[in-house]
């Protein structure tokens, strides 16, 4: 897949507020400080599409941004460690319990998680959610230009060995480097080839 257009549509505080469930849509989610907004700029080929910060916390809303007039590409608050209150936080909690539950178009959603570290409870916790409401998504393993290759191969194995004590069946997998631009092709087949579902 060629992405020839990538813009962003609008920002929502509630689900309701999401554009029309008219087109296949794809979440992003991930601890704070993941590389989110990195990973889909390089996604999009859009270097300020997605606002980076190095402000653990700064994704606040749900951002819809239009890709080919096509499909929706989905960036939502993270979970974990973020510098805002707890009020905020069990606010962001609701809102994307909300919008994961409830969002009708929701094709798959991408679980960022940063490859340089064990796995951590938070996610683990985070992708049992997911598989108890049913929601489907795959495994983004992000930040692997700054591991060895050695490291790499052992941090992979690391996380699917965590997964196999609870899943019979691993998710799909995907290694990338926002900063090497590894891992983007084989992301957009995967949505080209799921967008063929809808």
């Amino acid at each position: 897949m060629e992405i020839k257009k990538a813009e962003f549509l609008t920002s929502s505080s509630k689900p309701e507020h999401c554009p029309d469930a008219t087109r296949p849509e794809y979440a992003f989610i991930g601890r704070s400080n993941v590389g989110k907004s990195s990973l889909i700029n390089m996604i999009c080929n859009k270097s300020s599409l997605a606002k980076t910060s190095s402000t653990p916390g700064k994704t606040q809303l749900i951002n819809h941004f239009n890709i080919n007039d096509q499909w929706y590409l989905v960036d939502l608050p993270g979970y974990g460690y973020a510098k805002v209150s707890k009020t905020q936080i069990k606010e962001f909690k609701l809102l994307i319990d909300a919008y994961l539950r409830h969002r009708t178009n929701l094709m798959c959603l991408f679980i960022l998680v940063d490859s340089r570290h064990k796995p951590q409870k938070s996610d683990l916790e985070f992708m049992h959610l997911m598989g108890t409401w049913g929601v489907p998504f795959v495994i983004v393993l992000t930040k692997l230009d700054k591991l060895k290759a050695s490291e790499k191969e052992n941090n992979v194995e690391n996380y699917k060995k965590a997964l196999l004590e609870e899943w019979e069946e691993l998710p799909k997998i995907f290694i990338t480097s926002a900063e090497k631009k590894e891992g983007k092709d084989e992301i957009l087949s995967f949505i080209e080839e799921v967008n063929l579902q809808w």
